[in-house]
């Protein structure tokens, strides 16, 4: 399958081209035309599967396609804005808004990141110039709307990124308050890793007959992921570590550990 069979307009498939991206992964094969439909999605889908370009060049396509709802404001200045994306980190936030600007570079939607730890005033005058998607991390959002700087009321798609990220950073409580904000007629998207008990609740209190996607088995890893175990004494850890950063020269290391002191 190629992204050619999936329906997308012109401009997405030349964003897509210009990235190198011709074939689809499997959950992006699933959940678009799913999005596309026009029906609720519950979608389990690991890092590195292609899941953000999963409900972003739908969206695109839906939004191109599809005309604003009546009694909205201006084409062109002040509108509000029509998806709403909440991600529970700014860089996760950040990674997703650029998603939208690249798949969406020869089109007329604008996007939006707002988050916290940073001034709100820019932020404001860019929501008042007006936007089609904005993407969001709870707690600066519900600041704008407490300000009455944000106006949710034209809401026609909200995606829940990570939601099992955000349920465990104890976002459960900022999200039900935006839920409550939204029009009651829209489209709901939520995307997690993993399908708790949690989440699964937290789904059936918003969506409506969604449609479930799942690329892979549950909890498995991505096979567009390497993984390699290495065996080593807790002791010799460390000098694993600088001796695999130095032999394959990574400019670029995320590392977990158990504990702020490790």
């Amino acid at each position: 399958m190629q992204f050619t069979d999936l329906g997308l307009a012109p401009e997405i498939l030349r964003a897509l081209e210009a990235q190198g991206y011709r074939h689809p992964t499997p959950i992006q094969a699933q959940a678009i035309p799913a999005v596309l439909s026009g029906r609720d999605v519950m979608a389990c889908a690991q890092t590195g599967t292609g899941k953000t370009a999963g409900f972003t060049l739908p969206i695109l396509q839906r939004l191109q396609t599809c005309k604003p709802a009546s009694g909205a404001s201006k084409p062109t200045t002040g509108r509000p804005p029509r998806v709403l994306i909440l991600a529970p980190t700014r860089e996760l936030a950040a990674q997703v808004e650029e998603s939208v600007r690249t798949y969406g570079a020869h089109l007329q939607q604008r996007s939006l990141v707002i988050f916290g730890g940073v001034g709100m005033n820019p932020q404001i005058a860019a929501l008042q110039r007006g936007v089609d998607i904005l993407v969001a991390t709870p707690g600066r959002l519900l600041d704008h709307a407490r300000q009455g700087t944000v106006d949710l009321s034209r809401i026609e798609i909200l995606v829940l990124d990570e939601a099992d990220r955000m349920l465990d950073m104890g976002f459960i409580h900022d999200i039900r308050r935006v839920l409550a904000l939204l029009p009651a007629k829209r489209q709901n998207l939520l995307y997690s890793a993993t399908f708790s008990d949690d989440i699964r609740k937290l789904a059936h209190s918003f969506l409506h007959d969604p449609e479930y996607v799942e690329s892979e088995r549950r909890n498995s890893a991505s096979e567009l992921v390497q993984q390699t175990v290495y065996k080593v004494d807790r002791e010799r850890k460390r000098d694993l570590l600088i001796e695999l950063i130095r032999t394959h020269n990574w400019p670029q290391v995320l590392i977990f550990t158990r504990t702020k002191w490790g």
